[in-house]
């Protein structure tokens, strides 16, 4: 019988700082590496723009986050050890993907057993969404782009991993770009993993509902950092009236730092 889930674990904390690493570790996750590769490929040219040696480890895999929110709780351990152990020996480890860190930080904590887990919450204290990284240490990034855009707030990244102002810090850092908050960042889009495909009415109309919003305020892209609610978004955006297209932040900052075009945003303005 698989251990049970230690919910009484406390979770890491995600307070970073201090000399920026000289060689990251770039975990891709799931949904990067199989349906938004670019914002991976974006994610490695910004971090080494700033000089920093990046490493993909090749023998990266799934963080656990799909077995664990879908109740299967031995693979989710065996696919959190091997993630820890695949990842414990760089120094930081950063990823476009927010909802993957969220899980880094409080849902492997909470599969992790004796013998493992001082490991795990030492790696996670080392792990950045990116643009807490770059919130950090990307300050003199040269960054310009003409734009209106609105930040999606996605659940995890707001309410797991506690993220909300680093996103915008590095908006707000790119010259010529207008960050314009819409009433519903904060709400769900409706994707939620599994409950995507187990409550699709649901699903769909809370996607557009976000969309609506976002039409009304005339953008020129939606941003997020997760890669399922953007795909959930994107897909939905191209599906029915509202013109939005969504982008990874990822993708908008190296499109600031060098004009490169954008790729992710699935609907064209």
């Amino acid at each position: 019988m698989a251990a049970p889930v230690n919910d009484s674990m406390p979770a890491t904390g995600t307070g970073h700082g201090g000399v920026r690493p000289r060689r990251v570790a770039l975990f891709l996750s799931c949904a990067v590496d199989f349906a938004m590769p670019r914002a991976g490929t974006a994610a490695q040219r910004i971090l080494e723009a700033m000089g920093i040696e990046v490493v993909v480890p090749p023998a990266q895999s799934c963080c656990g986050q799909v077995a664990l929110n879908s109740g299967h709780t031995g693979p989710a351990r065996m696919l959190s050890r091997h993630w820890v152990d695949t990842f414990a020996p760089f120094d930081a480890v950063v990823s476009p993907s927010g909802s993957c860190v969220a899980t880094v930080h409080h849902g492997i904590q909470r599969l992790a057993e004796e013998g493992w887990a001082d490991e795990a919450r030492e790696v996670a204290g080392r792990t950045w969404e990116l643009t807490q990284f770059l919130a950090e240490y990307g300050a003199d990034l040269p960054m310009a782009l003409d734009a209106r855009v609105a930040w999606h707030d996605s659940c995890h990244m707001l309410r797991t991993l506690g993220e909300k102002e680093s996103p915008r810090t590095v908006l707000q850092r790119i010259e010529g770009l207008e960050l314009h908050e819409v009433a519903d960042s904060e709400s769900c889009c409706g994707f939620g993993g599994t409950f995507a495909t187990k409550f699709p009415e649901l699903s769909c109309t809370m996607a557009d509902r976000k969309l609506r919003t976002a039409a009304e305020a005339d953008l020129t892209y939606l941003v997020s950092a997760d890669p399922g609610c953007l795909l959930h978004l994107g897909g939905r955006a191209e599906n029915t009236a509202a013109r939005v297209p969504t982008i990874h932040i990822a993708e908008l900052v190296l499109q600031a730092m060098d004009g490169s075009p954008a790729t992710t945003g699935r609907v064209q303005p």
